[in-house]
């Protein structure tokens, strides 16, 4: 037997150490090359969108994807096999009890790591080409990309990712061949056997973590209102400290408060000394301390997933295209377009050719300024005729004015949540200022505008308004999603007389906007994002679950002992499944739920600053990913009861 033979059956006989980081690695492996196949696929060298800046981010927006999973892939393979080596250490001892030299050390460390990184490439790069269909359906249904995404032989995408991830494997052999330090061998052949010193923590430490935490939720809740009153700095300044003090008080929640608690259980015997409690509170003051701050690590990198995948999943949605305008055509003409007639007429042929009921709405609005929010801003202004007339359309109860001097005010959806005090305000126009009264504030959500203040006055104060007006002309189609083909013969038919892109036509006199390419752009812009944020975000779990499955596995051996002769004096089956349940269910659950409940305070703030709903989909993602570590955890606890029966039975 060769060297390289040794060093693969010594891979072999750990193959439980090693499964967990070998999976995960390529799993890493597997997404990595996901990016670079839809980097490289043919149909989307060209325009992938409509949009010139989400065909830059679209192309650079994989690449840097790319480049987290290999930033994250290198420090885990790192941290794997760092944490991986000091388990062996009685190994190694034994090696060079044998007479190995350090330098065949070495070399035996290298090979071994070598192996198991080759085997991963192939191993991912297999699973994605496997995938690598699934993977291109997916990504054509949520990038609404016309030509498809047809399978293709990815050749660029195996040698990029097979050379990457070699360097990447090479250069870690390398370094953790370094990385055992050579003790006296007694010390390495009795490592498993030093008792482990009593885990310590600080009171005001552990006081400290909920304190900062909870700092940390304020501030971030104070950045929102500084965004709603477009304060920049401050806006900076509370959303670092929420986020820094937030990521703080975590880790200190993991390192000193859980153990905190867990001693001060022990103090209480009536809760200590009660059936299995010993066992169960005992072992894990030592597992919760071990593993602190990979839960650490765990909870926010969870956190950011959840966030980033659950918003992107909101963004993406057609609620946030018909947040923009209520209608699926939007013409919007000056008094000096003398074409309007005829591309109204040309907007109606192609609708009703097309076979859609709709709905047609005209009205007339004027922008100057007021003093509504306390500062000169240009607001829109509307006739209450015009405004009952969209109301009854959507459903909306009419309104009536008394008297000249008064009005309804309907705050943009930007800051809709944003509750104005005032009761009256000032205008502007033509050299004249006007005290008008506010009777109400209404938010029909779909008569609101996205980014000014929408004013009703009454029609003889709106006539005396001597300004220049426009006219909306909106189309409600109920099945607007469906209208693509008939956006896009409309734009062709007016692209002679106009300038823009397909997301809104136009020239000075008018332009023309459809709500299907609004959402087309947004579902392709966010789409992106939402792909490689589950990506990226199903890769830091699969890390995540890999440690968890490592620190138990690494402790197997030596809790089998200790469990053994625990049931030599009494423990019953029933009771040792309960102390592992128990002990696992806090191990996998602590740092999700931690990492949910952050991801819970975030989506809270950012619903205060969109002007759309993201509760379906981060309810979605968090019950997703809560489900899945439900599914690993049962998974991990039958295969680890499995091990612990086999010894003491």
């Amino acid at each position: 037997m060769n060297f390289r033979q040794f060093a693969l059956n010594n891979i072999i006989r750990s193959k439980r150490t090693y499964f967990a980081h070998f999976l995960s690695s390529a799993f890493a492996i597997m997404i990595f090359f996901a990016y670079a196949l839809l980097a490289f696929h043919p149909n989307l060298q060209g325009e992938i969108a409509s949009s010139v800046t989400i065909n830059t981010f679209a192309k650079s927006g994989l690449r840097i994807s790319q480049g987290l999973i290999f930033f994250f892939s290198f420090f885990f393979i790192l941290y794997s096999v760092s944490a991986f080596l000091k388990t062996r250490k009685k190994d190694f001892g034994i090696f060079m009890l044998l007479g190995m030299s350090r330098s065949q050390l070495n070399k035996l460390i290298f090979i071994e790591n070598l192996i198991i990184g080759i085997a991963s490439i192939f191993t991912g790069i297999t699973m994605g080409i496997i995938f690598s269909k699934f993977i291109l359906i997916m990504s054509n249904s949520v990038l609404l990309i016309e030509e498809g995404l047809p399978f293709y032989v990815p050749y660029k995408a195996i040698g990029i990712t097979f050379g990457t991830f070699f360097i990447l494997f090479l250069f870690i052999s390398l370094f953790t061949s370094r990385m055992v330090k050579v003790e006296q061998l007694v010390e390495l052949i009795k490592t498993e056997e030093k008792p482990k010193p009593e885990p310590k923590s600080s009171f005001w430490l552990s006081l400290f973590a909920p304190i900062s935490i909870g700092l940390g939720y304020t501030a971030v809740f104070h950045s929102v209102k500084a965004v709603q009153n477009k304060d920049p700095n401050y806006v900076l300044f509370m959303m670092a400290a929420g986020v820094g003090l937030v990521v703080l008080g975590t880790y200190f929640l993991f390192t000193q408060l859980s153990v905190y608690v867990l001693r001060t259980l022990k103090k209480k015997e009536n809760i200590f000394f009660k059936k299995t409690n010993l066992l169960t509170i005992s072992d894990l003051v030592y597992q919760l301390k071990d593993n602190a701050k990979v839960f650490f690590m765990v909870s926010i990198i969870s956190a950011v997933a959840f966030t980033s995948i659950g918003t992107c999943m909101g963004v993406g949605n057609s609620s946030m295209a018909e947040a923009y305008s209520p209608f699926a055509f939007s013409y919007d003409t000056k008094n000096t377009n003398d074409l309007e007639k005829e591309h109204l007429q040309i907007i109606e042929k192609e609708l009703k050719n097309a076979g859609f009921d709709y709905q047609q709405v005209s009205y007339a609005k004027k922008q100057i300024g007021d003093t509504f929010y306390n500062r000169n801003y240009l607001s829109n202004f509307i006739k209450l005729s015009d405004y009952n007339k969209l109301a009854k359309m959507f459903g909306y109860e009419g309104e009536s004015l008394k008297d000249e001097n008064s009005s309804f005010v309907i705050p943009p959806r930007k800051i809709a949540n944003t509750k104005p005090n005032q009761t009256k305000f000032q205008i502007s126009y033509g050299g004249i200022k006007k005290n008008i009264n506010v009777i109400k504030i209404l938010e029909p959500h779909k008569i609101q505008d996205m980014d000014m203040t929408t004013i009703v006055v009454p029609d003889t104060l709106y006539d005396q308004i001597d300004v220049d007006q426009s006219f909306i002309n909106g189309f409600i189609i109920k099945d607007w999603i469906k209208t693509k083909e008939v956006s896009e013969k409309i734009i062709t038919a007016l692209q002679k007389d106009s300038e823009g892109t397909s997301e809104s036509l136009g020239y000075n006199d008018y332009t023309f906007s459809s709500l299907i390419s609004t959402w087309i752009a947004n579902k392709q812009l966010f789409g992106l994002v939402s792909i490689m944020s589950i990506l990226i975000g199903i890769v830091f779990f699969t890390f995540a679950a890999s440690f968890l499955y490592f620190r138990l596995y690494t402790d197997l051996e030596q809790n089998q002992q200790q469990y053994k002769m625990i049931t030599k004096v009494g423990l019953s089956k029933p009771e040792l499944k309960k102390i592992i349940s128990c002990q696992l269910a806090l191990l996998f659950f602590l740092p999700i739920l931690i990492a949910i409940t952050h991801s819970i305070v975030a989506f809270m703030a950012l619903q205060k600053l969109v002007y759309f709903s993201i509760l379906g989909s981060s309810v979605v993602v968090l019950i997703s990913f809560l489900i899945m570590q439900i599914i690993y955890f049962y998974f991990v606890r039958a295969q680890y009861l499995k091990k612990m029966y086999k010894v003491i039975i």
